[in-house]
């Protein structure tokens, strides 16, 4: 994975959010280098120029103006660039989340490394997050399964493993997931509970 995002830096698409003063024109300059599609967009936008693969933000003082969207919403990769290292910085430092840090003067030597750096880690995350959803599936698919199975129980007096293999059955016969048949039969005994209060409603 890391040599892959090695070898694919010059499709990277990158946006730089920074004044164009010295500083931003040193780190366009430094990433037209090493090959990337560079976009400067300054004041900050409301919304980036998506898609990219990495964003290059101004972190300053008025924390609120210079980043207005949400980095944690955004699956790209992401650089602050900062003048100070002093407690109000770090901690807005920290609340970006950001995968890499530039301090101003802009150097030419930390750019690379900091945009491989944010780049892996990013791509880190994101398989991080696809398996926290895959398990969160599982989950959600197995207290769908306990559910249904104890459903059946009450309904046909069955023991819990005849009701399991009677689900499992259906979802082979119907070539769908276990889950999916879980969720027809809570989703069938809601309707028919909601049926039952309505016809008693009506005596």
């Amino acid at each position: 994975m890391n040599a892959s995002v090695i070898q694919n830096l010059r499709n990277m698409r990158v946006a730089v959010v920074h004044p164009r003063d010295q500083d931003g024109d040193d780190l366009v300059r430094q990433l037209q280098r090493i090959g990337c599609q560079v976009q400067v967009v300054w004041p900050p936008p409301t919304q980036l120029p998506l898609p990219l693969d990495a964003v290059f933000f101004l972190l300053d003082r008025d924390t609120k103006s210079s980043m207005p969207w949400r980095m944690a919403d955004l699956s790209i990769a992401h650089i602050a660039i900062v003048d100070y290292e002093n407690p109000t910085v770090l901690k807005a430092l920290l609340d970006s989340s950001a995968h890499g840090v530039l301090v101003r003067p802009i150097r030419a030597s930390g750019v690379l490394s900091n945009l491989v750096l944010a780049l892996s880690m990013r791509g880190y995350e994101s398989r991080l997050l696809a398996k926290i959803a895959k398990l969160e599936d599982t989950l959600r698919t197995r207290r769908d399964v306990e559910k249904a199975t104890r459903l059946l129980m009450g309904l046909r007096n069955i023991s819990e493993d005849e009701a399991y293999q009677f689900i499992r059955k259906q979802a082979t016969a119907r070539r769908v997931p276990i889950g999916t048949v879980a969720g027809s039969i809570i989703n069938a005994q809601a309707m028919l509970a909601e049926l039952g209060r309505e016809g008693d409603g009506e005596r």
